[in-house]
Formats: structure tokens, C-alpha cells, sequence
């Protein structure tokens, strides 16, 4: 059979990567990709350590340049070094998710083997925020009004995608968090798959700003909807 790929955009992570990454390793996951997204200098001995892992690619950005980028740097890497992958999984780098939640998304592969297979959060969890809860809500009835899909976590960051869909994802416009969002707009346009599964509840650090944050941006990621919308009806 052939193997899944696990990437990690990574900007200025914590320790605790290192030991994530080696819980990866013990899932059917045979190979990471791990993208340092421009992190500062005090960061880089996280990533060489990175580097020592057998399983372990690092991939670097001179600058940072956003979640979007990482992710098509290390779509374009698994196209040029396509080997036996059947599929990637995208995971966030700050313990979004669990390791419970990455087998059964894994587990789930086997039904659903094409297209993009979203994790689906619990926004209803005690870490889940008033502002949290209510942004995934207006950015799902928002992206349902204009697309016709109804889709539970438009912003999930855990996410299995086909091998077969790489080429027009790395072609998908969007840098940075909107690129998550634009990746749906343009799978439906396609006709591509799109299937969800429910995941484990929504875990925030508290007092802690997760980069690439998934949570926060409902503001500016319903704007970005509407303008992209708007301009292509126009």
C-alpha cells in the first residue's frame, strides 16, 4: 500500500515539535515534511534537531511568508519526490491536534481514499472562546450562502488530501490563512471530494498566540470570502 506524508508549516515552534514529530513516526506515517516558514535564529536548533529524525525532511523559507506558502512548498516538494504516496496530511505545529485525532483521520483514509478529508473541531469545548465559536459559525454560513456546500470547520488546519489533487493545489492563490479557505472554494469548483470527519474538541493554549491561528481571523477570512467572491462575479 502506499504511504502517507505528514507536513508541518512551522513558524517559530516550541520544543514540544521534536517529540510530536517522533509520535508522528509511530502512526502509518512513513515520511514528514516539516517547512521552517522564516523562523527567527533562536529557533534554529529546533530544526536541526528536526533534521536528525530518519522520516524527518526540513524544508526553509528565508522569510516568512505564510501558512498558504509553507503548504505549496511542501506540495511542490511531494510532486517532485512523489515515491509511494498515496496522500498528505497538513497537521499544525503548536499541539492543535492530538495524536488521537491524527489516527483516526488516518483511519478514515481507507473510506474515503480521494479528494480532501477535513477534521472537523468541537468549537462547543471549555477552551473554545465566544469569539472562536462565533467566527467558525459566520465563516461556515457565510462560505455555505455564497457556495452552496455546507461546510463545518472551513479553517481546520488537519486535513488529508489525495495525491492526485497536488497539482492544481499548488496553483491556488493565497499565502497565508486564506489559503485554507481558497483551497475548498476551488476543490468544489473542480468537483473535487470534499468529506468531513469529527475530530476531538478544540484545543487553545491558553495565553498563548498559535501562529498560523486557525481561530482568530474569522474577521479578516470572511472579508477575503466576499472580495474573492464579488470579483469573479464581476
Amino acid at each position: 500500500m502506499k504511504n502517507i506524508a505528514a507536513i508541518i508549516p512551522a513558524y517559530n515552534p516550541q520544543q514540544s515539535l521534536i517529540t510530536f514529530v517522533h509520535q508522528l513516526l509511530t502512526t502509518t506515517i512513513t515520511q514528514i515534511i516539516v517547512v521552517d516558514d522564516g523562523s527567527d535564529v533562536k529557533y534554529k536548533d529546533i530544526f536541526e534537531d528536526l533534521k536528525q529524525i530518519d522520516g524527518c525532511q526540513v524544508l526553509q523559507h528565508n522569510i516568512n511568508i505564510g501558512k498558504g506558502g509553507a503548504l505549496k512548498t511542501a506540495f511542490t516538494y511531494i510532486q517532485e519526490h512523489r515515491r509511494m504516496f498515496r496522500g498528505v496530511l497538513t497537521v499544525g505545529a503548536h499541539n492543535q491536534h492530538t495524536l488521537q485525532d491524527i489516527r483516526l483521520i488516518l483511519t478514515m483514509t481507507k473510506v474515503f481514499s480521494e479528494g480532501i478529508v477535513l477534521g472537523v473541531r468541537n468549537f462547543h469545548s471549555t477552551d473554545s472562546t465566544f469569539f472562536s465559536y462565533w467566527g467558525n459559525r459566520a465563516t461556515t454560513l457565510l462560505f455555505e450562502l455564497l457556495y452552496h456546500r455546507k461546510l463545518m470547520d472551513t479553517q481546520t488546519g488537519l486535513r488529508y488530501i489525495s495525491i492526485n489533487e497536488l497539482p492544481w493545489l499548488i496553483k491556488v492563490k493565497g499565502e497565508r490563512y486564506d489559503y485554507d479557505t481558497n483551497m475548498l472554494i476551488t476543490a468544489l469548483k473542480r468537483k473535487c471530494p470534499i468529506f468531513e470527519v469529527e475530530i476531538g474538541q478544540l484545543r487553545v493554549k491558553k495565553n498563548t498566540i498559535i501562529q498560523y491561528d486557525e481561530i482568530a481571523n474569522a474577521g479578516t477570512i470572511i472579508t477575503k470570502m466576499l472580495m474573492n467572491y464579488l470579483k469573479h462575479r464581476t
